[in-house]
């Protein structure tokens, strides 16, 4: 007990001091847990005396992580996943599957005959990383982006995967058709199971006991555990009976009380499972160094293989195409989280694992500095794709070659986001003139195809690049209004932006937004002519509703709102 105790003091500390480390370099705290995991290690300084004990603490870490992991998908938003979501999230999955187990077979790793190296390191290569992916683009202010949503789209779509492999995964050793049939009614058997108890059980036990924090977190435990339990008697791993058990609850309303109440818990026994992950690295050898690096290489490759040409092909431009292949350029947590059932139910051998784990830290580290400089990235990949005859969105059809060559428009929108397609839902709502006097210049895809199909100019186009804003003609514009602001713009501002355009136009009325109050003079000095404060705009319409609360019309100003909302059709909703 003392040598437990002491163990997981020595975890805990030396978890966190590498965490703290790791988030003062701008690096995932996981890279910290798997570097001190094997410092403590046999590999390492050996200072962990019962290793074995670990293990089965991280081991409840790894079912935690699965039940949380769980409780995260969000089953309603696969369903209404658009057809480019699920056509490209298909693609790079099975592609990566399918190439990586047959890249890792020609290297000579085994697949059958209770060996299954090969197919266990091509599905974890199909895997992206939750954590990183999340984390970079939360920073960037992308997730709400396309590129942004398409990237979270693929990603719970490989956690439904993980969880069709998890149903065959045991069954690996005698894969025959009626094995296969009776696993697959073992998973129907818990699924059934877990949402019927979910659906008519667990709400009238939680609705009780809400007012009891501890008990409810007692309760997700209870479920989580117990799921994890019939798994096991069904024969299947208990890792999928914590993912089902988080699946089942994720719908309901008190799905995120009980996240929020495990999370702490959760976050304490992943850490010893990563820590635990580490302490297996062995000291690398050359062949597992050669193997980590042909799965990094193979990663990075498959990424743009199977993620960059179905994007293309469905005329997501080559800039959204290109952004969701990096972003997804790592291996998963649960990559790690498939090795580690691998071994333990003796369909791999220690080598593959390591490698993975070597090739997880790695890539962390190399994915987190490019995501960081992907609009750098794609603005030179780009030009190149070009060359060798890709054709981009901006070359398209005659109808806006002649637009890009002639100009034309009176009024420009340089970027377009919710500001502006509310501009332009007000303006067909009054039926106004002035819409053909608008044209458009951004790179969203979606933006770019529905105001085509509406019949408004738009230019597909960088309006951070001089090139972009001189081709789209906004040297002979009377009005250019900057409608995106600071946060959303890449490889510029809006000051640079206003100072570019007063340069190439010095007679043109600039609108420009402030994102900040002492941004309004700077924007000034640039050159704009008015400046957009949503704050000011904002703040008074809270005045406003302020006042009509007082005199009892809110029903009154909420009806007008409503009438305004009500058949409106933007382009961004």
């Amino acid at each position: 007990m003392n040598d437990l105790l002491f163990d997981m003091a020595l975890c805990t500390v030396t978890a966190w001091t590498l965490g703290v480390a790791a988030q003062l370099i701008g690096q995932p705290v996981i890279l910290a847990y798997l570097v001190g995991g094997f410092l403590l290690g046999p590999s390492g300084l050996h200072f962990v005396r019962s290793q074995e004990t670990i293990g089965v603490i991280s081991e409840l870490g790894l079912i935690f992580l699965l039940f949380m992991i769980g409780l995260e998908i969000d089953l309603k938003k696969i369903i209404r996943s658009g057809r480019v979501i699920i056509v490209s999230a298909a693609a790079q999955i099975v592609g990566c599957c399918a190439l990586g187990v047959a890249f890792f077979v020609m290297l000579g790793l085994p697949l059958g005959g209770g060996h299954w190296d090969a197919l266990y390191l091509g599905v974890a290569a199909s895997l992206s990383s939750t954590v990183i992916i999340v984390k970079v683009l939360y920073d960037k202010r992308e997730l709400d982006t396309l590129p942004g949503r398409v990237t979270l789209g693929i990603l719970v779509l490989q956690d439904l995967f993980v969880i069709l492999f998890l149903a065959i995964q045991p069954s690996l050793n005698d894969l025959r058709i009626s094995v296969l049939l009776i696993s697959l009614a073992r998973v129907g058997a818990l699924v059934a199971t877990a949402l019927l108890v979910s659906r008519y059980v667990l709400p009238f036990l939680f609705y009780r006991i809400a007012r009891l924090p501890e008990l409810v977190l007692v309760g997700a435990l209870a479920w989580c555990l117990f799921t994890s339990e019939l798994a096991e008697y069904l024969h299947l791993s208990r890792e999928m009976g914590a993912l089902v058990a988080g699946v089942s609850l994720s719908t309901f309303p008190y799905a995120l009380d009980v996240a929020a109440k495990v999370t702490s818990l959760r976050d304490f026994f992943v850490t010893l499972f990563f820590v635990g992950v580490g302490m297996t690295i062995p000291i690398p050898t050359m062949s597992m160094l050669g193997l980590a690096f042909a799965l990094g290489a193979f990663t990075i490759l498959s990424r743009f293989l199977t993620t960059f040409p179905p994007l293309y092909a469905l005329r997501q431009g080559l800039r959204a195409s290109l952004l969701p292949a990096i972003n997804l350029s790592q291996l998963s947590e649960f990559s790690l989280v498939l090795l580690q059932i691998g071994v333990v139910s003796g369909h791999i051998g220690n080598d593959a694992k390591a490698a993975t784990s070597f090739t997880f830290v790695v890539l962390a580290a190399i994915s987190t500095f490019a995501m960081g400089r992907s609009n750098a990235i794609v603005r030179t990949l780009v030009p190149l794709l070009k060359r060798v005859g890709l054709r981009d969105l901006d070359q398209v059809g005659p109808r806006d070659a002649e637009t890009t060559q002639h100009g034309g428009a009176r009024i420009m929108l340089l970027g377009f986001f919710r500001t502006a397609s509310s501009l332009i839902a007000d303006l067909e709502a009054r039926n106004s003139a002035t819409l053909k006097d608008i044209a458009v210049i951004d790179f969203n895809p979606v933006v770019f195809q529905k105001l085509s199909a509406s019949g408004i100019k738009v230019i597909y186009g960088d309006i951070g690049q001089r090139e972009t804003l001189v081709h789209a003609g906004v040297g002979e514009a009377e009005v250019l209004i900057c409608s995106v602001p600071d946060f959303l713009l890449k490889g510029t501002t809006n000051e640079r932006l206003v100072r570019q355009l007063r340069a190439i136009n010095p007679k043109a009325v600039i609108v420009a937004p402030a994102d900040l109050l002492s941004d309004v003079e700077d924007l000034y000095a640039a050159g704009a002519d008015y400046v957009l404060v949503s704050r000011m705009t904002e703040s008074t319409e809270l005045c406003e509703i302020l006042e009509t609360i007082d005199g009892g019309l809110l029903d009154e100003k909420r009806g007008h709102l409503d009438r305004r909302l009500k058949n409106r059709h933007e382009v961004l909703a």
